[in-house]
């Protein structure tokens, strides 16, 4: 099993809340995600059904990770968002066959907020000295 622990924000700022904690471990079937994170409520929960896809996801509170074969340029991007009280979790399992032939690289983020407040967070971040300027977030 692998746990890794957000941190930053995208351009390498210390978060200032407890970090978002995922975990990783192989199954027979697949890889399974693990998150657990503070619930921000901002912005409010999309209304689709606990558990099923949902499109747009990012648009809310989230936690989403990518792996990326960088060859080809080929990857995979798993969200996860599920409320529970003042914290929430999710877990998923992800088919083997998903992820594109080889993945050499992956990142995570953690998104909240709304407008303005609006927060990225990131496992790897970018450090300070290589932001170029009007460098932002992947909106």
């Amino acid at each position: 099993m692998l746990e890794y622990k957000i941190t930053n924000t995208w351009d390498s700022i210390k978060v200032m809340h407890e970090p978002v904690i995922i975990r990783f471990k192989a199954g027979d079937h697949g890889l399974i995600m693990e998150v657990n994170s503070l619930f921000f409520d901002d912005p409010s929960a999309p209304s689709g059904e606990p558990g099923k896809p949902f499109d747009g996801l990012w648009d809310y509170e989230v936690v989403e990770s990518f792996f990326l074969n960088s060859e080809t340029k080929d990857y995979l991007e798993v969200e996860l968002s599920d409320i529970n009280w003042n914290k929430w979790n999710g877990t998923a399992l992800i088919p083997w066959r998903y992820f594109p032939p080889g993945v050499d690289k992956m990142n995570s983020y953690a998104i909240h907020g709304s407008g303005i407040g609006r927060t990225y967070e990131a496992l790897y971040p970018i450090p300070r000295e290589d932001i170029e300027l009007g460098q932002g977030p992947n909106l």
